[in-house]
């Protein structure tokens, strides 16, 4: 029917910056979730290749330090260029399977030189088509010794079947204005990936699904230790401080009024199902609607830059 949607949620672990292997792993998850007929498949925040964990654990904000640099040049030669089809394959099997994905890459982008490190969101519809890369707005913390902040271009929203999907990076989700951005656009499943942690899906999930009335859907990786492979850069000074978990997981699902439809689940590797029927949107819209109903864009208007940003305009 086309107003239920299956989706499932890809909880599982990078082969920590090692772009093929992940790519491998990541093609294989495709693969399976089509089996089990669903049509949308998230993976979490930066799984290909990896979240920078070795920042806390190796003294990341010390200038000139050699191990960071190290580090730093590897995760550069294991991001991706979409440019150049480094997902072609993945766009392949999204065609062949009629499935829509997201998913959460490193990008190495062109268009702002090929050196600097990007979190990006990427869609790709049923059809194999990538139709919008989001660029996280604001790296948090330790992540902006590695990764530059993105732009607007990407605030982009999706049809797939009934639903109007977006999505947002890690704590982005809690940034009121670009949620209000998909908000404006019609968005009713809102994606919102991290790189794993119960602490980060716990609260905010239920909190979105119930402020906008739609359903959310948080995914989150796995990292463990065991996970590193053996041969990472200086692996022997990360793994002094790193813990045996770094991220567990808490992949879950709220529903339009804000209540659990999947509670958080953490330390669990795979792929999480769930049937979504789109009519609890308009259910729960009857008496809140952030954008519509109850809205007054008279009083409040948000301006929303969608260029692409780049540092060279050139005029032919």
């Amino acid at each position: 029917m086309e107003n239920l949607l299956k989706v499932a949620m890809a909880q599982i672990a990078p082969v920590w910056l090692d772009k093929q292997a992940t790519l491998k792993k990541i093609e294989n998850t495709i693969v399976e979730a089509a089996r089990e007929k669903a049509e949308l498949i998230v993976f979490g925040e930066a799984l290909l290749p990896g979240y920078p964990f070795w920042l806390a654990h190796t003294e990341g904000a010390v200038w000139d330090l050699k191990v960071n640099k190290e580090l730093h040049a590897h995760y550069t030669r294991n991001a991706i260029q979409i440019e150049v089809g480094e997902l072609d394959t993945i766009c392949k099997l999204a065609n062949k399977h009629s499935i829509a994905i997201y998913l959460g890459v490193m990008e190495r982008a062109k268009d702002r030189g090929g050196h600097s490190l990007y979190c990006s969101l990427v869609y790709i519809n049923p059809q194999g088509e990538i139709k919008s890369v989001h660029r996280k707005l604001q790296p948090t913390y330790d992540e902006r010794l590695t990764w530059a902040p993105g732009d607007g271009n990407g605030l982009q929203v999706h049809p797939l079947k009934q639903f109007t999907v977006g999505g947002l990076n890690c704590w982005e989700n809690w940034m009121p204005l670009p949620r209000t951005a998909l908000y404006g656009q019609g968005e009713n499943l809102h994606v919102a990936v991290w790189p794993g942690g119960l602490h980060n899906t716990k609260d905010i999930t239920r909190f979105i699904a119930r402020e906008s009335r739609s359903f959310v859907i948080s995914v989150s990786s796995l990292m463990r230790t065991s996970d590193f492979p053996k041969h990472t850069p200086h692996l022997d000074k990360i793994l002094e401080k790193a813990p045996d978990t770094l991220a567990n997981g808490g992949s879950a699902i709220a529903g339009p009024d804000g209540e659990w439809i999947i509670e958080p689940i953490v330390d669990k590797e795979g792929l999480i199902y769930e049937t979504l029927d789109f009519n609890r949107v308009y259910e729960e819209r009857q008496n809140f609607d952030p954008v519509g109903h109850y809205s007054r864009p008279d009083v409040t208007k948000l301006t929303v830059n969608r260029e692409r940003q780049s540092t060279v305009a050139f005029e032919e």
